[in-house]
Parts: C-alpha cells; structure tokens; sequence
C-alpha cells in the first residue's frame, strides 16, 4: 500500500472509493468497528452512493448484514450526506481517482464541473 493510499479518499470520489477506501472513511468518522465486515461484504463506494434509494426491508437487511447499531447507521447516513452535500456546494476539492493517468486531470476537473449536481442525492430516511 502506498503512503497515498493510507490516507482517507476524498470525498468527492466517495462512489469511486473501494472497500478499503470504505474502511479508511469509517475509521475517520469513529465507525471503524464495521471495516472488517464491510469489507468482507464488498461494500465500496458505489453501494454506499445507493443507499439513498434503499427501500425500508432494504436498508433493514443492510444493517443485519453489517450487524450495526441503529445509531451507527443513522450516523453513516448523516455522513455520507454531508459528503454529498459538500460536492453540491462545491467545497470539495477535485481530484483524479487513483487510477486515472495524471495526463487527464483535467478531464476529471472538467467534468466534474458539468456533473457535480447529479452525483447529489439526499438521504431521507422512513420513521
């Protein structure tokens, strides 16, 4: 792993992020009782950004899977929006994913410009 990796992703990739990526962000919001098992259950960033559309049984089956605490997933969901929040303002800063040759970060700035709103979803959560 290299030094890079070791530190939590950015927020504005947060539906890029591996299940690591996953793991080094619930370590930084005190959640980091749950890597192990969302690692071992492959949640990334991509799951995390559809959660906003789980269904009640959904998100029920989620958290028995997880095996987390209510509490705790109100306080995943109150983050990720956040995160989601702050790429809708803007206040996030851009940067390429890991991946991507550093030739097209300027694609990623561009682009992310023009999509910044449409990654936004609000999390509403059914009493």
């Amino acid at each position: 792993m290299t030094k890079d990796k070791e530190k939590p992703p950015e927020p504005l990739d947060f539906f890029i992020w591996t299940a690591v990526d996953v793991g080094l962000w619930l370590e930084e919001i005190n959640l980091g009782g749950y890597c192990q098992i969302f690692k071992e259950n492959g949640i990334n960033g991509e799951y995390l950004e559809g959660i906003s559309m789980f269904t009640t049984e959904q998100i029920l089956r989620f958290i028995r899977k997880c095996h987390m605490k209510w509490g705790d997933f109100i306080t995943l969901c109150k983050e990720l929006r956040r995160i989601k929040v702050a790429c809708l303002k803007g206040e996030q800063k851009v940067r390429r994913p890991w991946w991507a040759p550093s030739c097209l970060s300027i694609v990623f700035v561009k682009s992310e410009k023009r999509n910044r709103q449409s990654r936004v979803v609000s999390l509403k959560l059914e009493p």
